[in-house]
């Protein structure tokens, strides 16, 4: 499954809104387009004046006002084609900008199922490679667009205001230029977008390939993955080869309408000199004019298959700017209670994962979540954090569906922490970007990281993560944790997010674990049963059902599964 694709329609009307927004900057772009434009076609005109002018005598001198005519368009034409491809050039940029910003925005606010179903190939193609091309052809090929269409309307006009019958002669190319584009697009259109998703299927096996590495040499994939990775990338250059055939093959129709153009206007023209309509001047600047079209409308045409590329990319982004995220409502109130009602989920929709789990978790109160591997636990818990969407039930915070809750309501710890590159006071400011030192400080000193934190050589400021000081496995916890104090959620998840600590650093890290939840509604998955014996409830799975529930000391009394667990736990501390 992939990430949703606007239609043409679609990707058309997000531009509209986003023109409409900058009026003032789009009609300042197109003022100055259409100033070019015109100053183009000034010294063609004048040029028939000369002719008809030499035709009836005139001496040297005629050639004066015309000369001074053609200087002061070329200034003035230069002056404002400059300044129009950088006004299209500095609003394509925006509205790429803006629109890079929107689709990550949206992006990370999407469901992480929804990511990991369609593949995380796929966004990053999307945020990359379908980016790059827009930028192209908002840097390379957009001006020239806008200065063709331009340049082309305009020409037309003034070949119909030399004589009408010129002008209809003129416009005999279009339907053959028409007729063109009507045969290549509805054949590349497919094919542009073929190839995106070609890129996009050839980008997912490359990330797939680099990130889990270690498990392709592990099991000696590496030639099966290269094949596959050649599989692709062979779809991807045959496409795009077979574009190619297709766009010379357009190339032969855009020749034989500007041969049709330019005969009907010669052709015209020699008739109507013939019996005194126009003079021979208007004439020729009537096919000079159109013959100066041969060039920006070609390029037009040509720049086509880049179009029809920033189109099909245009499209992917806008698909993902549509898809629907989680709406912003009030932030609870702080000690809102969590609950699971009659949960069931599957991931591969044939396999139960959860059977009817109900659970809930009162304000303020933390409970442990524990059971043997593949019980469900760590589903249960995306699900309570509205990472995961169950099959039926639902979770909710306050009675409103955890899926629609507010930023910062609820936020989950898991075993995997990720330390981002960068100053240390950065990583830890993600979850609050405005948070000063001493919010940073109080927060580090709460989970006990600030100790090591201000050792570091250049203490907050230290770079961490890739290529920066490194940071064990118990530290990196500790960050993530600091980061939960500092977003001050309503309601905590904690999935086994003191599994990496080790025996040596357990105990401080579950101290750490323990200062974070403090105050707040909390759902722990618990590796180590120390923690669940520290809850104020336990809550055992077992193959996706709810098995037992109450207190550490009630569930050790009552000899059922859970004190089969202690016990195993406490015979393996004591050894």
């Amino acid at each position: 499954m992939t990430l949703p694709i606007a239609t043409a329609k679609q990707s058309r009307a997000w531009l509209a809104s986003e023109l409409k927004t900058r009026r003032g900057e789009t009609a300042g772009t197109l003022i100055a387009g259409v100033l070019a434009a015109i100053a183009a076609i000034v010294p063609v005109y004048v040029l028939g004046l000369l002719v008809d002018r030499v035709r009836e005598g005139a001496g040297a001198h005629a050639i004066i006002p015309i000369a001074l005519v053609i200087v002061a368009s070329a200034l003035v034409g230069g002056a404002a084609t400059g300044l129009s491809t950088y006004l299209i050039g500095r609003l394509g940029a925006r509205l790429l900008a803006d629109l890079r910003e929107s689709t990550v925005s949206t992006a990370l606010r999407l469901p992480a199922l929804v990511l990991d179903r369609s593949g995380r190939g796929d966004l990053l193609s999307r945020v990359g490679a379908d980016i790059a091309a827009i930028g192209k052809a908002v840097t390379d090929v957009l001006p020239q667009v806008i200065s063709a269409l331009l340049l082309g309307v305009l020409s037309l006009a003034a070949m119909t205001g030399i004589d009408w019958r010129l002008g209809l002669a003129g416009v005999i190319a279009v339907p053959l230029y028409v007729l063109g584009l009507r045969w290549y697009l509805p054949r590349s259109a497919p094919r542009y977008a073929s190839e995106r998703a070609a890129i996009a299927e050839r980008s997912q096996l490359l990330v797939e390939s680099m990130q889990g590495l270690r498990t392709v040499h592990a099991y000696r994939l590496e030639e099966r993955h290269r094949r596959e990775i050649d599989t692709v990338s062979a779809k991807a250059r045959d496409i795009s080869v077979d574009v190619f055939t297709l766009f010379t093959r357009f190339v032969g129709r855009v020749n034989r309408a500007e041969f049709a153009g330019l005969a009907a206007i010669l052709v015209v023209g020699f008739l109507l000199v013939r019996n005194g309509s126009v003079t021979v001047g208007e004439t020729s600047a009537a096919a000079l004019l159109f013959h100066r079209l041969f060039n920006p409308v070609s390029m037009l045409l040509f720049t086509f298959d880049e179009v029809q590329n920033a189109g099909a990319s245009l499209g992917r982004l806008v698909g993902v700017l549509r898809m629907p995220v989680p709406a912003d409502q009030s932030r609870p109130a702080d000690g809102a209670a969590l609950s699971l009602d009659k949960v069931c989920f599957s991931y591969d929709g044939v396999t139960p994962v959860l059977r009817d789990v109900t659970l809930r978790v009162e304000p303020g109160e933390r409970v442990a979540l524990v059971g043997s591997t593949g019980a469900g636990k760590t589903t249960a818990a995306l699900i309570a954090a509205g990472i995961l969407r169950p099959a039926s039930g639902s979770a909710c915070v306050a009675s409103v569906p955890v899926t629609e809750v507010p930023e910062r309501t609820v936020a989950i710890v898991s075993q995997e922490t990720h330390v981002f590159a960068g100053p240390l006071i950065e990583d830890l400011r993600l979850a609050r970007p405005g948070a000063s030192v001493t919010e940073v400080s109080a927060a580090l000193a709460k989970v006990g990281a600030l100790e090591w934190a201000s050792a570091l050589p250049e203490g907050l400021g230290t770079e961490v993560g890739d290529g920066g000081q490194e940071l064990t496995a118990a530290q990196a916890q500790q960050l993530a944790l600091a980061r939960l104090v500092l977003l001050d959620p309503v309601v905590a998840v904690l999935d086994e997010a003191t599994a990496e600590a080790g025996s040596a650093g357990a105990r401080a890290l579950e101290d750490s674990a323990a200062a974070a939840l403090q105050g707040r509604t909390a759902l722990v998955v618990a590796h180590r049963l120390t923690q669940a014996a520290a809850a104020d409830r336990v809550i055992v799975l077992e193959h996706g059902s709810i098995v037992e529930s109450g207190s550490h000391e009630e569930l050790v009394a009552a000899g059922g599964r859970y004190a089969d667990l202690w016990s195993a736990w406490s015979a393996r501390s004591v050894a």
